[in-house]
């Protein structure tokens, strides 16, 4: 997964936004599920995924001002 720059989540909807957390949060547990079993062993690639997910999530959280 490339690392997914803040201009380009600046871009999407929350709807866009929210789903594409979805997914990078399923890709997360897919990611360590396989890395429990031994499937991969690029340890860099969850932390990736975790700061592309931090990422969405901040810029959903401006989005929406702040307020929860």
């Amino acid at each position: 997964m490339h690392r997914t720059k803040a201009t380009e989540l600046r871009g999407l909807s929350e709807i866009d936004l929210n789903a594409k957390a979805k997914e990078i949060n399923e890709d997360i547990f897919k990611t360590r599920m396989q890395m429990a079993t031994g499937g991969v062993t690029n340890k860099h690639e969850i932390l990736d995924k975790r700061r592309n997910l931090a990422r969405v999530k901040t810029i959903l959280n401006e989005k929406s001002g702040g307020k929860k």
